[in-house]
Formats: C-alpha cells, sequence, structure tokens
C-alpha cells in the first residue's frame, strides 16, 4: 500500500491514477474475439470456454432442468436472503417511474415524453472468484419492470461445465428470459453479433475485467449500446476523528476482496484514526479467505492523510470513486461537496456490502474516473425516452411565423414551406 501524509495539490493527478493493463495489448486480443464469434458463431464459444475457463460444454444454453434443479441446491437461508433483496431493489426502482407530463408549450401546442422498454437487453454476470448472482438482481430487476420484453443473461461456467445455482435460481426469480453459458470478452461479442444459439441484443449490462470492459466499449462499434464503461471495483472512504478504524479497514477489505485489479482508497483527518485503520487492515487480512487477492489489491491502494473533511471531498471529486463512504460526524453538511461519486454510504453504519446486496440502491456503478460522467444504472438505463408532440390548427397559427422566420434564416426553405403551405390551408378554410 502507498501512505501519503498530506500530499500538495500538485501531487493528486498521481495518486487517482488506476492500476490498468495497456490499452493496446487488450485492443488486439478483443478485435481477435470479436472477429472469431463472428467467423465461427457457437463454435468459437465453445473453444473460447475450453481454453479460458478450462471447461467443456456441450451446450450454450442453460436447460430448463438445469434451472429448476438450481432451487434445490442453496439454502432456504439464501433464498430469504435473495428474495429480501429482490424486494428492496425492485420497491426502490419502481419509485423511478414517471407519469406521463403533457406540458402546453404554446396555445395549441402540446409535447410530452412516454417511456419504452428496450426490447432486447444482455446481461453480463461475471463468474470466476466469484459468482456474482447479486448482479443478477441489480440488472434484471430494473429490466423486468421497465418492460424489456428479452433479457439475455450469458455467466461463464466452472469445469464441470456447471452455472453457479444462485445465479440460476435468482435469474429465474427475476425474469431472465435465456441463460447461456459463455463468459469474458467472448460473451459479449456473442451477445453484440449474436451467434447460432445466442440472440443478438440491443443494449448490455454487467461489470467485469477490464478485457469484459474492452468488450463492451468495442461493441459499440456494432451500435449496441452499454449501461457504462464500468471496470474494477473501487472505494474511497473519508474518516475523520468519531469514525471507528475497525469498520473502516472491513470496508476496504471489501472493496480489495473483489480481485487483484481493484482498488482501495483511505483519507482520514484524524492521526489516531489513520494508524489505527492501517493496523486493522493489516489485522483483519489475516482472516480472510481471499486474503492473496485482497493483499494484491492493497499492493495499488493509497492510504491518505489530510488536514480538512474539505479537502478530502475535494480530493475525492477528483478521484471521483465507485463507492465513496463518509464516515464523518457531520455527513448532512458533507452532501451538497459531493460532485462526483457513482453511489455514497453515509455515516458510521452506512457500510458499502448494503448497497452491494440488499438496501435497494443498485451496485452496478462508474468506475476509472467514469463518475464524472456518467450515473450508475437505474430504471432509466433500460427505457428509451420517446418525445410526442400534437400541434392543433391553433397551435400551428402560434407557433408558425417563428419557424418560418428560423427555417428560412438557416436557408432549409422546405422546412419553411412544411409550414407555409399548412397556414396557407388554415386561412383558405376560414375563408
Amino acid at each position: 500500500m502507498y501512505i501519503d501524509r498530506y500530499p500538495p495539490k500538485e501531487n493528486w493527478i498521481n495518486l487517482v491514477d488506476r492500476p490498468v493493463i495497456k490499452k493496446a495489448e487488450i485492443s488486439k486480443i478483443i478485435t481477435e474475439i470479436f472477429s472469431k464469434v463472428e467467423q465461427k458463431g457457437d463454435q468459437a464459444l465453445f473453444d473460447f470456454s475450453k481454453q479460458f475457463d478450462d471447461a467443456e460444454i456441450k451446450s450454450l444454453a442453460v436447460s430448463q432442468d438445469e434451472i429448476e434443479k438450481a432451487g434445490e441446491l442453496i439454502s432456504d437461508d439464501l433464498k430469504k436472503a435473495i428474495q429480501k433483496a429482490k424486494e428492496n431493489i425492485a420497491k426502490f426502482h419502481s419509485s423511478q417511474q414517471n407519469e406521463i407530463q403533457k406540458i402546453e408549450t404554446t396555445k395549441g401546442v402540446t409535447c410530452w415524453r412516454e417511456y419504452r422498454g428496450i426490447e432486447k437487453v444482455g446481461i453480463y454476470i461475471p463468474g470466476g472468484t466469484a459468482p456474482l448472482f447479486s448482479t443478477v438482481l441489480m440488472l434484471a430487476v430494473p429490466a423486468q419492470i421497465a418492460g424489456c420484453q428479452e433479457i439475455i443473461l450469458c455467466t461463464p461456467p466452472d469445469k464441470e461445465g456447471n452455472v453457479n445455482p444462485a445465479i440460476l435460481y435468482t435469474a429465474q426469480l427475476c425474469g431472465v428470459t435465456q441463460i447461456f453459458k459463455t463468459g469474458g470478452a467472448q460473451a459479449i461479442a456473442a451477445m453484440t453479433l449474436g451467434t447460432e444459439t445466442i440472440p443478438n441484443v440491443y443494449k448490455i449490462f454487467g461489470p467485469g475485467n477490464q478485457y469484459v470492459v474492452a468488450a463492451k466499449e468495442f461493441a459499440l462499434n456494432y451500435g449496441v449500446a452499454i449501461d457504462m464503461p464500468a471496470g474494477p471495483s473501487e472505494v474511497l472512504v473519508i474518516a475523520d476523528q468519531q469514525a471507528f478504524p475497525e469498520f473502516c479497514a472491513a470496508d476496504l477489505l471489501s472493496q480489495a476482496e473483489h480481485g487483484s485489479d481493484s482498488q482501495v482508497v483511505f483519507i482520514a483527518t484524524d492521526l489516531n484514526v489513520f494508524n489505527k485503520t492501517i493496523e486493522e487492515v493489516n489485522k483483519q487480512l489475516k482472516s480472510l479467505p481471499r486474503n492473496e487477492l485482497a493483499k494484491q489489491s492493497l499492493n495499488n491502494s493509497r492510504f491518505i492523510l489530510m488536514e480538512t473533511i474539505e479537502e478530502a471531498l475535494e480530493f475525492s471529486n477528483t478521484y471521483a470513486p465507485e463507492h465513496l463512504i463518509l464516515a464523518i460526524e457531520d455527513f448532512e453538511e458533507a452532501i451538497p461537496l459531493v460532485q462526483n461519486a457513482g453511489s455514497v454510504f453515509l455515516g458510521n453504519y452506512s457500510c458499502e456490502s448494503a448497497g452491494d446486496y440488499a438496501s435497494g440502491t443498485n451496485h452496478t456503478l462508474p468506475t476509472n474516473k467514469f463518475a464524472k460522467n456518467y450515473s450508475g444504472v437505474s430504471l432509466d438505463s433500460f427505457v428509451k425516452k420517446i418525445t410526442f408532440q400534437h400541434l392543433s390548427k391553433k397551435g400551428l397559427q402560434c407557433l408558425g411565423k417563428t419557424i418560418e422566420v428560423m427555417a428560412k434564416s438557416e436557408g432549409l426553405t422546405a422546412h419553411k414551406n412544411a409550414v407555409s403551405i399548412r397556414l396557407k390551408q388554415i386561412n383558405n378554410e376560414a375563408v
């Protein structure tokens, strides 16, 4: 870990860097994967499963029998937890639905927007060292509420060719229409291009490593939208003198255990809390089953001592964290100062794990500074907003002259004529 005490602002630019793989390397690999999937379809996916996941699979599609058996393979306690989380996530995302509001902008001119669910969406769920069934909830629940007709899910199988039963159980519970055994960048390519078995989709959602992120960005070249260019997970914790070092350490490690390319940043304004949190991180790290991954993540992480909370928040806005935890006394006063963050957790008891699983907010969030210009996934992510307008005869009479003058000034005579010919008809009818 990197420890910095009272770094000058001119050094902040170096402190907000994330660990990344060279883009040129990734781009070449992604281009090759897309090319093979485009040329060989399903067979390319079978080959990639063997190459990357060491999995021999006979069928890409998860059968109904596999889905039904999944419920028998997980505990009742886990089922109840998943159902409770689903209830909270559905409640929060349902509140984002808006009623149609018709606005009369000019007498006789009415404008409004209506929402339509994106018909075909793809959900990518990482497997690997931590099969994220919680991400199924975060993506499939709002997709279902939005009215998406097809919800396609891709996730890597294990070496025996099976999908984690918690993923299958959650997918069925949340209305996923089809599930496929393929992961990594090749899964993104399959949902982008379509294969004999996997349909192409209109928008792709879900987190992943830097290869998955690059594949999602590459999908844009084929006219497929993505939720955001989200990559490895990250958290920034700001603590003052009343923070609990053991809580702060636990939050930092909860992100560090995601993977070796995750990053954690801790900022304290109190020297005692700063030192004790570092001690707690080292202490708690020893008892974690995934401590090797967490250790690698901590190698890229930063512990920074600063003078004031205002300075810490200024640094945070420069860093633009995926998760921001304000373990400070006057967090209400700090809220207006938060400019760039994916999701914010307020006070000592608002652990980031709550948002990851069950509080109701979405955990699919912008990383790698993209919180400066992207929002986390919400109901809006799964809908298109279509504008409508109706002009009555009176409306065109009221607005017609304005349109004619503007169109003429831009030299677009046909635009002007589209108004003039109608006004002439209205005038003739009046006569």
